[in-house]
């Protein structure tokens, strides 16, 4: 077996509406409904679906509960200009910018935090 790439991840979100709002407002990701009203974030050729907490779908992770995920999201735009918009979106860096070592290499990152508290990289290679 060879794994290609990631297709989906799952966060669990105190806010349905809050975490929807962060992600398209501040991040620039397309809303999405799909199946029996679920509520998912599609950026590139990803999507991120999100499961209210305690109102879950199975199956699900083993101890899901908000806040509990940290990752990170490769972006084309200067960081200088991902800088500015954070700010005008009145959303703290949490660390950064600071040089990491990603998939493909060096890169440099600005780190936040989302509603539930989760950390999201975001990084340019």
């Amino acid at each position: 077996m060879r794994i290609d790439r990631f297709d989906h991840l799952v966060l669990t979100v105190a806010d349905l509406d809050r975490t929807v709002d962060f992600y398209t407002r501040v991040l620039g990701m397309r809303a999405e409904t799909f199946g029996e009203g679920r509520r998912a974030l599609v950026f590139g050729r990803q999507k991120v679906n999100l499961h209210l907490a305690g109102h879950e779908f199975e199956p699900k992770a083993a101890a899901a509960a908000p806040g509990t995920a940290d990752f990170c999201l490769v972006t084309e735009t200067p960081l200088a200009q991902v800088q500015q918009e954070l700010a005008e979106h009145d959303v703290p860096l949490e660390v950064g910018p600071v040089p990491k070592e990603g998939a493909l290499g060096r890169m440099r990152s600005v780190y936040v935090r989302d509603p539930d508290g989760n950390l999201v990289e975001i990084a340019v290679y």
